[in-house]
């Protein structure tokens, strides 16, 4: 039995009213490290990387970027807000290297994250997830991840499954903000502490729903 499915067995009563849970690394993940595939990308490109490397110097741009929220504003700007904010992580992850054209390498890389072939769905989120909506649960995707997440989930055949999802890149904040569990609640009118959150990270996910007053739920997968 995996940790997500066991969790079903130890979770206390009363049953939630409503679960968020986070995207990437609970629901699903990348096929191979972020290193692969941003070099496979790149090699394309006339840079050749080493992966691990290369994986150490993503993490290390996406710790250092600001949060990925924007508020509200119209669609275009939003779009183009993401995509800067994730052009820059790269431009920090690949300091240093010549591209023969860095705009053309960011285009590819960007839209292959939007298709399904870089992700898995972990084999214990469908039947998890089926028995929350059997238990007659609404679920809501709560995560920092921007406008490409909903296609995402429709192309990984897990859409349907949700009530809401819910962006940072569309809030006024990101996990562990108590600002976007705050903002993510406010249709369903429901106390904090009815609603649980379950996601990988200790601090984004479980330390940011306990802050907003939340049930949170730690998934360590790695």
């Amino acid at each position: 039995m995996s940790q997500i499915e066991s969790l079903r067995e130890t979770w206390n009563r009363p049953a939630p009213r409503l679960i968020f849970f986070d995207a990437m690394g609970t629901l699903f993940d990348l096929r191979q490290s972020v290193g692969e595939i941003y070099g496979a990308v790149a090699a394309r490109y006339g840079v050749e990387t080493e992966p691990e490397s290369l994986t150490r110097s993503f993490f290390q741009a996406f710790a250092s970027a600001p949060p990925l929220a924007f508020g509200d504003c119209s669609p275009a700007e939003l779009n183009q807000r993401e995509r800067d904010w994730w052009r820059e992580v790269a431009r920090k992850t690949f300091a240093g290297a010549v591209f023969r054209d860095f705009d053309a390498f960011f285009t590819a890389l960007y839209d292959y994250f939007a298709d399904p072939a870089p992700w898995r769905v972990y084999e214990d989120v469908p039947p998890t997830l089926e028995y929350w909506r059997d238990q007659g649960v609404p679920l809501v995707v709560l995560s920092n991840f921007d406008s490409r997440l909903n296609p995402i989930l429709t192309r990984l055949g897990l859409l349907d499954y949700f009530a809401d999802v819910v962006v940072s890149s569309h809030c006024v904040a990101a996990k562990p903000d108590p600002r976007i569990f705050q903002q993510a609640l406010v249709p369903w009118g429901l106390d904090p502490s009815q609603v649980w959150h379950i996601g990988d990270s200790f601090g984004a996910d479980y330390q940011g729903a306990l802050k907003a007053g939340l049930r949170g739920f730690w998934l360590q997968r790695r």
